[in-house]
């Protein structure tokens, strides 16, 4: 038995990273008094419990297209793997706070960027579920290895905002899309044939006008 616990106490958008990046408040404490921790090789598997938080009108509007209509949703709403992660945390004896780092996706063909796009407020519920491999030592022993025991998590919630404040700092009043290759010849050849600057130019002169989409 590994002895560790797990808790998550924060979340901070990391301003200067290559790809939009998360970083998580992560507490390890260690609760065999007899051993020294070396060092651990830690994986996370990080889940969005969808189901543990309300929606307002428009969130559920937009997140049709990953849980279907509202009315079924006491069936399709289920917890949704984010993604993974891994860190190594560093020597310790009874406590250490590290960071986790997250990188994250804005691509909308992946469901986790849908759904946090789609939350307008408060907080989106998370389940951190730990692996790894654990160097540790006793007094006056040589170096052992343990693993992680396969039941340790940790619940977080984190707010909507940090994500939100973290792609706008990325991506300022911009979003990603991705086509299949057949799909932008066609757009491209669009947009080369009417003389158009911009992408959004040719995807707004495709579009119904506003008036149009409402009737």
């Amino acid at each position: 038995m590994s002895g560790l616990t797990f808790a998550v106490d924060g979340a901070l958008a990391v301003p200067f990273a290559a790809v939009p990046t998360i970083a998580f408040r992560l507490r390890v404490a260690n609760l065999n008094g007899t051993r020294e921790i070396q060092s651990i090789a830690l994986r996370c598997q990080i889940l969005i419990e969808a189901s543990r938080r309300q929606y307002k009108p428009l969130e559920r509007e937009r997140l049709r297209d990953l849980f279907d209509e509202p009315e079924r949703w006491s069936r399709t709403l289920r917890s949704m793997l984010w993604t993974h992660a891994s860190v190594t945390v560093p020597a310790f004896a009874h406590e250490i706070a590290c960071e986790l780092p997250v990188a994250c996706t804005f691509d909308f063909n992946v469901g986790a960027a849908k759904y946090f796009h789609a939350i307008q407020s408060e907080d989106v519920p998370l389940c951190f579920q730990f692996s790894g491999t654990i160097f540790y030592a006793t007094a006056g022993g040589p170096l052992q290895i343990d693993q992680v025991d396969w039941n340790r998590e940790a619940k977080y919630r984190l707010p909507s905002q940090v994500w939100r404040e973290m792609m706008d700092h990325y991506y300022p009043d911009s979003a990603w899309l991705r086509l299949r290759r057949d799909a932008f010849e066609r757009l491209y050849e669009y947009k080369r044939h009417h003389g158009m600057v911009t992408w959004e130019e040719a995807i707004e002169s495709l579009l119904p006008l506003p008036q149009e989409a409402a009737s």
